[in-house]
């Protein structure tokens, strides 16, 4: 909520806010719908209705644009993908959080691939998605740029440290693999759940700053640390790139909300690009597949934004941590 009574708000004139998981881009979206005074139209403050039917014509075209790719290289687009990628588009708009976290078990689970295969496509199509996100907080001057790229400093290296080991094990004891990252990617949804929980609990204080911290040569050492604890994992799995760094920023760096969320997708998708780069350079990306996930994904993450205002959304991530702790264990018993 805000101070002020008069005027409404910009979306970058806005103070603290419960916090919101900004993964793929989305949270800022459901963060300035959230808290918008004036009527709004995917989280952006608007004086008319002139908005909402140039949205409705841009997700119109992309509609015609999809068809238009199917029609031309269906054959090597999966259509169960696209309605995956729009189911989790979705629920990413509509609640804030990350897909990441949801795609990985699903490609495993329910499209039968290996888990190799769905960490490589997975974080490549999260960085992908990343990108919008990143451009709307830029736009909006909500990302400390000095701590993303301390935290990128230590996740990237240690991601790609991840991406190697698999490769590694993949290479040298064959189908042992499967069972590590089953094992692994199981273990990190069990996490993730938990810090959803944790996160939908937590609250920024009125202390907290709007400008950038104030990087001291201890801060920086503890940055490079946590953003390499959290890279490994991201790397090894592909789990986590917005609730981890979320949480971790939230407990250590005294940041308002909209901050909070800019840095984390900004990071994110440094991290994500380069994390993904390796997988295609590995082999463990199918790029077909990335392309049909995206054609879903971006119109449900508009439509779910758009939807954001009238939903539940604690309600929501608090079942979806419940949906990622069942898959945890779902990918564990597999193991």
């Amino acid at each position: 909520m805000t101070d002020h009574a008069t005027p409404p708000l910009r979306g970058t004139d806005m103070l603290d806010a419960p916090p919101v998981d900004a993964s793929d881009g989305a949270g800022v979206v459901a963060l300035a719908a959230a808290e918008a005074v004036a009527p709004t139209w995917l989280g952006i403050t608007v004086p008319d209705l002139a908005w909402k039917r140039r949205w409705e014509l841009v997700i119109a075209a992309w509609g015609v644009a999809a068809v238009a790719v199917y029609l031309t290289a269906g054959a090597n687009l999966d259509p169960y993908l696209s309605l995956t990628g729009l189911f989790v588009g979705f629920l990413v708009g509509l609640t804030g959080m990350g897909g990441g976290a949801l795609m990985t078990p699903i490609l495993i689970i329910f499209f039968g691939f290996q888990p190799t295969m769905a960490v490589g496509t997975d974080v490549t199509y999260a960085g992908v998605t990343k990108i919008i996100g990143s451009w709307r907080h830029w736009r909006r001057g909500s990302v400390d740029w000095p701590l993303a790229l301390w935290l990128a400093a230590g996740s990237v290296p240690a991601s790609l440290l991840g991406v190697a080991a698999v490769n590694y094990v993949k290479h040298h004891y064959g189908d042992l693999i499967d069972s590590i990252l089953y094992r692994a990617i199981g273990s990190a949804l069990l996490a993730v759940g938990l810090l959803l929980v944790v996160r939908v609990l937590m609250r920024i204080g009125k202390e907290h700053r709007r400008e950038n911290i104030a990087m001291s040569t201890r801060r920086k050492v503890l940055t490079v640390a946590l953003g390499a604890s959290a890279g490994f994992v991201i790397g090894l799995t592909s789990v986590g790139s917005g609730t981890f760094l979320g949480v971790i920023l939230i407990l250590f760096y005294p940041l308002t909300t909209d901050r909070i969320v800019g840095t984390d997708v900004f990071h994110a998708m440094i991290l994500l690009l380069a994390t993904g780069l390796a997988q295609i350079s590995a082999g463990n990306v199918n790029l077909w597949m990335v392309a049909a996930l995206l054609i879903g994904s971006i119109p449900g993450v508009v439509i779910g934004s758009h939807l954001t205002v009238r939903a539940p959304t604690r309600v929501l991530r608090l079942c979806l941590a419940a949906v990622l702790f069942a898959s945890g264990l779902a990918l564990l018993q597999k193991a």
